[in-house]
């Protein structure tokens, strides 16, 4: 079974998560479920049919974060040192065209959130980032094209 690398704080979230779905959201739905089939024909009855739909995915989402957590390799980037971008760096990029600076820090793929700086170790900026240190210069591929971007500070918090 191949680990899966994730920050504390994404590991903790991934457990909340999984928490609430087994202690709030299954009983629910299955309460939505058991009133939906008193109401008679289930053949037409809307409402247990999304009740059915949600408690699938429900299930399916809590089969998933057990198996993540399950085999979750937690990294403190606290602990780590310099010497390049790595798991848990945070990274300020700037566009080598437009000096527009961005701040990301690199994590697992289930606690990615780029809205909120979180960029996943997969993505392509984070693959052409691993190994870098401030002051260098990478290109991005992306599907609009090659990018630029200097590295400008590197952080382990």
């Amino acid at each position: 079974m191949e680990k899966v690398p994730m920050t504390l704080q994404g590991y903790e979230s991934l457990q909340a998560e999984l928490k609430n779905l087994k202690g709030v959201e299954r009983p629910a739905v299955i309460t939505a479920i058991a009133e939906a089939r008193a109401h008679g024909d289930l053949s037409e009855n809307a409402e247990y049919h999304a009740a059915r739909e949600r408690q699938s995915f429900i299930e399916g989402r809590i089969l998933e974060l057990e198996d993540k957590t399950s085999r979750a390799e937690v990294i403190d980037p606290t602990k780590l040192d310099g010497g390049g971008i790595k798991f848990g760096a945070t990274v300020v990029i700037a566009d080598c065209d437009t000096d527009e600076e961005k701040k990301y820090q690199i994590v697992g793929e289930m606690e990615s959130d780029i809205a909120n700086g979180k960029l996943a170790i997969t993505s392509p900026i984070a693959r052409a980032l691993i190994g870098k240190s401030a002051g260098d210069v990478v290109e991005v591929q992306s599907p609009g094209g090659a990018k630029d971007y200097e590295v400008v500070s590197v952080e382990f918090i």
